[in-house]
Parts: C-alpha cells; structure tokens; sequence
C-alpha cells in the first residue's frame, strides 16, 4: 500500500492511525476466523481468509484489504479482543 494513502487514512470509528497488519497478526485473525470464534463490529461472522489488512495505532480493531483497497466501513472492522494472544 502507498505510504502516501497511509499518512492520510484513519480509523473512521477512532481517529486512529492505521498501519499495515503484520504477517503475524493476520495469521491470528485467520485462525480465529477459522474456529468460528470471530466477529465484526456489526456481529456479522467473520470467515477469514484475510491476505492484508489495516490495524489500529492501539491494535484494537482491524480492517480488511481487498484488491488493494482499504474497506474502512467500522460494522464490516474486526475487534482483536476475542483475538487470543493478539500479536503486537
């Protein structure tokens, strides 16, 4: 992702910076995913499969990447806190 987009994006719910999600951090939020133990905002299941995402400045919520394009809509984010051991 352009550094450029990432110094003006932020979280729509917070104001928080966004960062690109690590390989870690995905690989948490897809096995979380993959147990059915994930939500969205909206309490919609999440199915995982996440390849890139955007995480918050304080790691509480992240959001998905899509074709290159930042989904930044707060119901479709994911909270990390039902995230065991969610990497930093």
């Amino acid at each position: 992702m352009d550094r450029r987009l990432l110094d003006i994006l932020c979280c729509p719910a917070t104001r928080q910076d966004l960062s690109p999600a690590s390989r870690a951090q995905l690989d948490a939020l897809n096995q979380a995913a993959a147990r059915g133990g994930l939500e969205r905002v909206d309490g919609s299941v999440e199915g995982g499969g996440w390849s890139a995402g955007l995480v918050t400045a304080d790691r509480r919520l992240m959001y998905r990447i899509e074709d290159g394009i930042p989904v930044l809509l707060v119901d479709e984010a994911v909270s990390t806190a039902r995230i065991t051991d969610f990497p930093a």
